[in-house]
């Protein structure tokens, strides 16, 4: 799928940009920081009480800058890799060649690494010699660390955490070994090439980081760790890719989303480890005082989660498997309101207990609880996965979000149905409001979707959870045929990001395809232009339901100025503020082209498609669609849809896959190849 010669996958440029939030991130689901950074952070590791609680700064060993000061005329690329998860920079002179790779190992995550490679020319056989800048210092305002003993040539820290989250939680503990840094590198005359190796071990145990450390030496002696860091990622892109034929522009920003987001996500196979989610930033970013200090919103749950559960339900089961490891939390948030069942917290750190600096939001925008078990709900349906829910305490969530709904409802005698009061909705230019249409919409979806778990695991549905979820109001504006935002919303009232127009998608909540478009029609002027980076997407998806597709198209580019160049960093806000490295929006705009391109949606009974696109885009391919175990590849352009299974399951389903034709009744089995 060319657009002329230039692999949409790569980004490379002659210098960096001015501002260092927007250098390329190496990451994997254990360990990540931004290229040229001092510090490194790992999942899950916190320091701070409650609203203080941020990702805990650990010193980067690999924080190293090549120079060759004695060099004359020298070219400089700096290129970002996302089919190989890699960063380089090189430079290049008549006499020699050299380049530094920086990674986060994407298999053994427990490894960060870099290597400096010297290749002279076939003319020259004087020494050359790169000197390096490393300006690490083994200190840490988050942890109380402290030396240890050089192990296989390498240095040795670990410290515990200052703070824990609450009271008596825990502190964890991190161990890490590094390969120390020369101040310079030189090839001797008589070598043409050589390479170091540098490596960084980071765990929770010492066991954990010196047995990393080892299978780190092992692989370097035999000359493999970054192909075999490289082959992860091959085996990452061969399981999952959109690509299509259209725009360079589009097709970088594709490829730049799925790199940050692939690098958020638990390998394949046996984790060895406890995930913990995805913040708005990710792991690269989370430090006090920026993207939100690492916390996970519904960013996660809403946003990212159906990218990744489409091609990788292994991985969107370990985001399900932090919230449900998080409920007590949950349980205790209900409590604290007032409330029964659990309340899963606006901002969540590692113990799923409220972290969230200001209190409004924590009390208010509660959506979030609904957000939670909408991508239990997703995933359910698309992978009938029982033992989530049978064995591994999915139930247990099910019924306490439940719970919570129906406590939080008030019956109106007046209105005759239940009321949910005080809230925040996804628009926080408004708060403290009755009825927000999203918030009561998925309310009463968590209803049904844990009435439906109930009724599949025959076990009694409580007559409140019906009764709650029949009689909830959501708001509706019969005369002008649109959803107020809440109770008492005037038509052309700013609204700060998409929160209506979520009704349609992802929520599929029942409308006509005139209320849709009223609905869209109605907030999409009204609505902050500058305002967080996912919006757009949504306006698009929407739009594209409708077949109406230059409107869409014309959404979709306003996400164009979030993106940033040269490694396609997107910026939470147009004009450059809030979060940085910004995955959310990522992940809308992924789910533009995935369900809005595609018009994929799951519903309780299939995996629907019916695809638009704009006339510049010729073909769309889709690769490793996950779905009840089969992946599947589609091939879709303006004239036909071809589906082809690539993997199907070992033990065959009791209903094999078939596509059906709706209109015309048709339908095709399909089978593996």
């Amino acid at each position: 799928m060319a657009d002329g010669k230039e692999d949409p996958a790569v980004f490379t440029s002659t210098s960096l940009p001015s501002d260092p939030r927007l250098l390329a991130t190496v990451t994997n689901a254990y360990l990540g920081t931004r290229v040229y950074r001092d510090i490194l952070h790992v999942n899950g590791v916190y320091n701070g009480a409650v609203g203080d609680t941020h990702r805990a700064d650990i010193p980067s060993p690999v924080n190293v800058r090549m120079t060759v000061p004695s060099a004359d005329s020298l070219a400089e690329t700096f290129t970002l890799n996302t089919r190989t998860g890699t960063f380089s920079h090189v430079l290049q002179s008549t006499d020699f060649t050299a380049t530094h790779q920086i990674y986060a190992h994407h298999s053994l995550v427990h490894l960060m690494a870099f290597s400096i490679t010297i290749r002279r020319s076939a003319h020259t056989t004087q020494p050359i010699t790169v000197q390096l800048q490393a300006p690490f210092v083994p200190e840490s305002q988050d942890l109380d660390l402290k030396l240890g003993p050089d192990f296989q040539g390498a240095h040795y820290v670990y410290g515990k955490t200052l703070v824990p989250e609450v009271q008596g939680g825990p502190r964890p503990t991190v161990h890490m070994l590094w390969t120390p840094v020369p101040r310079a590198l030189t090839l001797c005359g008589e070598e043409r090439e050589r390479s170091w190796e540098f490596l960084t071990a980071v765990a929770e145990s010492e066991e954990e980081a010196k047995r990393s450390y080892s299978e780190g030496l092992a692989l370097v002696a035999a000359g493999s760790l970054h192909s075999s860091h490289a082959h992860a990622w091959a085996v990452l892109w061969r399981g999952c890719c959109i690509d299509l034929d259209g725009p360079l522009p589009l097709r970088q920003a594709l490829f730049g989303c799925l790199y940050y987001l692939l690098s958020a996500i638990p390998p394949r196979g046996s984790l060895g480890f406890l995930f913990h989610g995805i913040s708005p930033g990710g792991l690269s970013n989370g430090t006090q005082g920026e993207d939100y200090w690492g916390h996970v919103f519904w960013d996660q749950d809403t946003w990212m989660f159906p990218n990744i559960l489409l091609f990788y339900p292994e991985a969107a089961r370990a985001i399900l498997e932090y919230r449900i490891r998080t409920l007590e939390g949950a349980l205790c948030n209900a409590q604290e309101q007032g409330y029964k069942g659990a309340k899963f917290p606006w901002e969540s750190a590692a113990t799923g207990r409220e972290v969230c600096p200001e209190e409004i939001y924590g009390a208010q925008e509660i959506h979030v609880t609904g957000d939670v078990l909408m991508a239990f709900e997703q995933y359910y349906c698309t992978t009938q996965d029982q033992k989530l829910f049978r064995e591994d305490g999915g139930w247990k969530l099910v019924g306490a979000v439940a719970q919570y709904w129906c406590s939080r409802m008030v019956w109106s005698e007046e209105e005759q149905c239940y009321h949910i009061k005080g809230v925040m909705p996804p628009d926080e230019f408004h708060y403290r409001v009755d009825n927000s249409v999203y918030t009561n919409a998925v309310a009463q979806r968590s209803l049904n979707f844990a009435a439906d778990v109930a009724r599949d695991f025959l076990i009694p549905v409580p007559e409140e959870w019906v009764d709650c979820a029949k009689k909830v109001k959501v708001p509706f504006d019969a005369e002008k045929k649109y959803h107020p935002e809440y109770d008492g919303y005037s038509p052309g009232e700013p609204v700060k990001q998409a929160d209506v127009v979520l009704l349609g998608f992802p929520l599929m909540h029942p409308m006509s395809s005139e209320v849709r478009r009223n609905d869209l029609e109605m907030y999409e002027p009204v609505t902050e232009l500058d305002g967080p980076a996912m919006t757009w997407s949504m306006f698009a998806v929407g739009w594209l339901e409708l077949k109406e597709v230059q409107r869409a198209q014309s959404q979709l580019n306003k996400c164009f100025s979030n993106i940033t160049e040269p490694f396609k960093i997107w910026v939470e806000n147009s004009d450059g503020s809030g979060a940085v490295n910004f995955l959310t929006g990522m992940g809308g705009f992924l789910q533009a082209v995935l369900f809005g391109y595609t018009g994929f949606r799951i519903t309780k009974t299939s995996l629907r498609f019916n695809p638009a696109f704009p006339d510049d885009i010729n073909k769309l391919k889709i690769t490793g669609v996950s779905y009840f175990g089969n992946k599947m590849k589609f091939t879709i352009t303006k004239e036909e849809i071809r589906i082809q299974v690539t993997e199907s399951p070992r033990d065959p389903p009791a209903h094999p896959l078939e596509a059906v034709l709706e209109e015309s009744g048709q339908w095709f089995p399909l089978r593996e190849g």
